[in-house]
């Protein structure tokens, strides 16, 4: 039996598809998602937060706004790195660790191609490496 290849652009998790209620003048301005303002919790501490520039990327990425953590660094992140999705907690847990967040390719709005070319590159050789989930 093969293993599964990972695939950076498909939500593993289907814990987003049920968010909280929203305010529905909220909702209006920004219908690309119901998670901006979450935090962002890598396997090993938080990154930042889902930035509200989130609907200038792909539907299948997460703008994360990182603070001062990474210089103030905004990373997208593809949504197949999603691991569980905490409204209650109001959190976006990512099966990543703060280290491999700050050394994906850095998102090029001009470049869209090539920043996925990249990213499944970079992500998939991070899942090969990963030691199997139980």
């Amino acid at each position: 039996m093969q293993p599964v290849p990972f695939i950076p652009w498909v939500w593993r998790d289907p814990s987003w598809v049920d968010p909280p209620e929203h305010d529905q003048d909220e909702l209006a301005d920004r219908p690309d998602t119901g998670l901006i303002g979450y935090e962002v919790e890598a396997t090993d501490g938080g990154i930042g937060k889902v930035d509200e520039d989130n609907a200038k990327v792909p539907h299948d990425c997460l703008m994360v706004d990182t603070g001062p953590w990474i210089f103030g660094r905004k990373v997208v992140l593809p949504v197949g790195t999603v691991r569980h999705v905490d409204h209650a907690e109001r959190k976006v847990h990512v099966d990543r660790t703060k280290e491999q967040i700050k050394n994906a390719p850095e998102y090029d709005a001009d470049d869209h191609d090539g920043y996925r070319s990249r990213t499944d590159e970079y992500y998939a050789d991070s899942y090969r490496l990963m030691p199997p989930m139980l």
